[in-house]
């Protein structure tokens, strides 16, 4: 313990004390400062991958829920009120709604389009969030006695309904189920009509394809009572979703699947999990690449403290104790430049937080203009962890060359 704080003292020294030659110097600043610009870009670009990925999660929450149940085989299943009274009592289950999903075409005035059309329950809404996705309008799934319509931003891009007031409805036409041969070609659909309502904006997966109606006139419409594509719940605590997930297959037919969020976006999050470990491989490649400054800064420093070597060698210092001089000072001089690194980083972080001054190109089509930020502190905790595993393995190489010098003491004549 004795030997190791000798060695932290003298290495301190060292990293604070004028070099005789200027090059040393430089260089060691320049591995600093190389250390604390990775460090602080890593906590930055990470902390933008945060900020996109909570961006990402919000606009996915609006469609999908916490659980959400559906059919292994086919399209839709048999969801009565007593399978969904059985959900409901279960522990953790705040909201159940059943979701029925069919294809359908569309025609409001003289416009027409395609879309997914999905009957939706009035829980929906405390499941989703949908309603602060409203862009145009109002959303009312029933307005003035009539069954309303909320309209993805894309769906309505070809429609161009009239959201202030509505007075024109939309024709509903949803192909028969029945294998048929029918001599008039529109009577091959189920026919309806809603009120337009409102207009949400999320993404263009969804904008583009969805138009939320109320179940009730799906399940009239196509006469398919109790059915459901989909069952969706949300938890009373996220975080017991795989005990809640695990009771939900024990009541649950063999035929239905129980999936939570990660697995209903799968290849989503597994993309974004990707792009950070690409950061991270990448940025520590860059740290990696800096450190070679500090193997050379500590290889002139051993040559010009051949001196001071032999005079602790003198007095009895062991290799061990050379060796620790040398280490921790390519340490300690990264861990400053990276806690300096980190401050600057984290200070960044929070002006763009609160002021969004570094805009997105063409935002003005985007959820949000400026690039959102996210502070977790394990991304710091791990940009220190980095930089220091990579100075330590750039200082071992010179302070066991430093250790292994046979030296003699040299007098200035």
């Amino acid at each position: 313990m004795v030997s190791f704080s000798l060695a932290l003292q003298i290495a301190r020294r060292y990293i604070f004390s004028k070099k005789s030659t200027n090059a040393i110097n430089i260089i060691s600043y320049i591995s600093m400062v190389g250390m604390g610009a990775g460090a602080m870009f890593l906590v930055i670009i990470l902390s933008v991958f945060n900020g996109f990925e909570g961006l990402v999660n919000k606009m996915y929450s609006a469609f999908y829920p916490d659980i959400k149940i559906t059919a292994i085989v086919g399209k839709s299943f048999d969801a009565d009120t007593v399978l969904v009274n059985k959900i409901k009592s279960l522990d953790n289950i705040k909201y159940v709604t059943r979701s029925i999903e069919e294809n359908a075409y569309l025609k409001y005035a003289e416009r027409e389009n395609i879309a997914t059309v999905k009957g939706i329950e009035p829980a929906f809404q405390n499941i989703t969030g949908i309603d602060s996705f409203i862009l145009f309008g109002k959303y009312q799934l029933q307005f003035n006695g009539y069954d309303g319509a909320i309209l993805g931003a894309g769906v309505d891009e070809v429609l161009n309904a009239d959201m202030q007031e509505p007075v024109v409805q939309m024709q509903v036409m949803i192909p028969k189920k029945e294998r048929k041969v029918y001599l008039n070609p529109e009577d091959a659909f189920h026919k309806g009509y809603v009120l337009p309502t409102g207009v949400f904006a999320i993404q263009q997966e969804f904008d583009q394809k969805y138009v939320l109606v109320p179940y009730t006139f799906i399940e009239e419409l196509t006469e398919s009572y109790d059915r459901a594509t989909s069952i969706e719940i949300k938890l009373l605590d996220y975080s017991k979703v795989s005990t809640t997930t695990n009771d939900l297959q024990k009541i649950l037919d063999k035929n239905l699947k129980v999936q939570n969020k990660l697995q209903q976006n799968a290849s989503l999050y597994k993309v974004m999990q990707i792009e950070r470990l690409a950061v991270y491989v990448i940025l520590s490649f860059i740290l990696f690449i800096v450190s070679f400054n500090i193997i050379g800064s500590l290889s002139m420093l051993v040559m010009e403290k051949e001196n001071d070597i032999a005079i602790l060698r003198a007095m009895g210092a062991s290799e061990s104790v050379v060796r620790n001089i040398f280490v921790l000072e390519g340490v300690l001089s990264a861990l400053i430049g990276a806690t300096i690194g980190l401050i600057l980083g984290f200070i960044i972080c929070l002006i763009q937080k609160e002021f969004g001054l570094i805009k997105l190109q063409g935002s003005g089509s985007f959820v949000v203009q400026s690039y959102p930020i996210e502070i977790h502190a394990i991304d710091f905790l791990l940009a220190f962890v980095i930089v220091f595993v990579i100075s330590l393995l750039a200082s071992i190489y010179p302070a066991y060359k430093a250790s292994k010098k046979e030296l003699s003491l040299k007098y200035n004549a």
